[in-house]
């Protein structure tokens, strides 16, 4: 058996152990990184260690350490309490607004299920009061949450350009989150109109079960969008890295919701934003500035801005960094650091030019965006998002008619849109949320739609982003 055979079943073996025994992945790609780097390719540790993504490492730690000072401050919670005030009386812009912020909270720097774990349980609580599919709400949360996950200063965004970057590929990363974005948007229209959108527009407030409402006419909301935040707690603690991970995250969201239930977290809703908050939001936007406009470093840029507004309330902050999310940057860094013992190897060349040697350039890309949807629906898709994408630089490099930003693209989107799968920890969020529902009815029709997403939308993306 060659070193790059025993190198790729590894890394199938470590997705499988991931999915089914539940271990981190980056655990597994640290010590995977080491045998197979040793005893197959008889690499010194210092080599081995050379494929530690440093770059990527400061980026994950900075963008989620300033999340976490961001919802630790309120700032999150405020957000949101002005999106849902803007509802109103409109019944259908009701999942609108939810698909709004879960995008908006994955494009500053939220983990996917971070987001879908603070938007479900009032997303799917407002499903219930006012009688709106939750299937359709649900839904329409996760792929808020994913549309939103490739901004440039996004987690999802920061892996897809550094290996991109590191490749020497061409870099669009504005082409990549519209793709995302547009993608998202687009199948959330289709379901707003399939699961009943279209009744909810001649439905109003008054016509249904009236909520529960507070000084200055703000919908009273549950944990955890009371105006005070408590440290070191809330999903945004654990990511998609671990399939454990929604039911940590539906323990903490728990704890929250009973620490902040009653008239205090009422009156706290209803709260005005303070010069921390508007700070917070001028740090955001700083950020987007320095790293777009300027192109100064992601990771020292956020983690100074993260600094500066933990100094002006360190006991407050005190634990933020505690709240970043280390098992998904675990798993990233781990598997980037796999994956850069196997290009050492020569196994991302040899792979890239099997695949293109087997079939045509386009049709190497159509396999790679199916092989990233399936295993993404079970597994981590920053894994898959970390290990497939490095296999298809040898044939982008060949000058194919595979355009690379179109594969990228087409990529990225088919190995995060199909975390709608009560398998995945966003599905099994809003599986775990609902009200009112059959379980196993509403586990039976997440099942099916997950399917049915992952078979035909990476087909479309190669056929809309790569052929077209």
């Amino acid at each position: 058996m060659s070193s790059h055979v025993i190198s790729i079943s590894v890394l199938g073996l470590m997705f499988v152990i991931a999915t089914v025994l539940r271990v981190n992945m980056g655990a597994l790609a640290f010590v995977g990184a080491f045998l197979v780097g040793t005893l197959v390719a008889a690499m010194p540790a210092k080599a081995i260690l050379a494929g530690f993504p440093v770059d990527l490492f400061l980026t994950l730690v900075g963008i989620t350490y300033l999340f976490a000072v961001a919802q630790n401050n309120g700032t999150i919670d405020w957000l949101v309490r002005l999106a849902v005030r803007a509802v109103g009386g409109r019944i259908a812009a009701i999942p609108w607004i939810m698909f709004m912020i879960a995008a908006l909270l994955t494009s500053v720097g939220a983990v996917s299920p971070a987001a879908v774990a603070i938007i479900a349980p009032i997303a799917l609580g407002f499903a219930a009061r006012y009688g709106i599919n939750p299937l359709l709400m649900g839904l329409m949360v996760i792929h808020g949450a994913q549309g939103g996950g490739f901004s440039p200063i996004s987690i999802y965004g920061g892996i897809t350009n550094k290996i991109v970057q590191k490749a020497g590929l061409p870099l669009n990363e504005m082409a990549t989150a519209f793709a995302s974005l547009g993608v998202n948007l687009a199948v959330a229209a289709g379901l707003f109109v399939a699961l009943g959108g279209l009744r909810l527009m001649r439905q109003s407030a008054p016509a249904a079960a009236a909520p529960q409402a507070v000084a200055g006419g703000v919908l009273a909301m549950r944990a955890p969008f009371g105006a005070r935040t408590v440290p070191a707690q809330g999903a945004q603690v654990y990511g998609d890295a671990e399939a454990e991970a929604g039911l940590e995250e539906r323990k903490t969201m728990a704890r929250d919701r009973a620490a902040l239930l009653g008239s205090e977290a009422e009156a706290a809703a209803a709260a005005p934003a303070g010069l921390y908050q508007y700070l917070t939001v001028g740090g955001l936007v700083a950020l987007a500035v320095l790293t777009l406009y300027f192109k100064l470093d992601i990771g020292f840029v956020s983690l100074t801005i993260a600094l500066l507004l933990t100094l002006i309330a360190p006991e407050l902050q005190k634990r933020a960094l505690g709240q970043v999310s280390w098992p998904e940057i675990m798993l990233i860094v781990g598997v980037s650091t796999f994956v850069g013992v196997m290009d050492k190897m020569g196994t991302i060349d040899f792979v890239g030019h099997s695949v293109a040697g087997l079939t045509s350039p386009l049709m190497a890309a159509l396999l790679l965006c199916v092989v990233g949807a399936v295993v993404s629906a079970f597994a981590s898709s920053t894994a898959v998002l970390g290990s497939l994408i490095p296999l298809a630089v040898p044939f982008l490099q060949q000058g194919s008619d595979v355009g690379a930003i179109g594969f990228i693209a087409a990529m990225a989107v088919s190995s995060t849109i199909v975390d709608v799968s009560p398998f995945s920890t966003n599905g099994a969020l809003v599986l775990a949320n609902a009200q009112g529902v059959d379980r196993q009815a509403f586990f039976r029709t997440l099942l099916i739609y997950g399917a049915l997403v992952t078979v035909i939308a990476p087909v479309v993306l190669w056929l809309v982003f790569v052929v077209l």
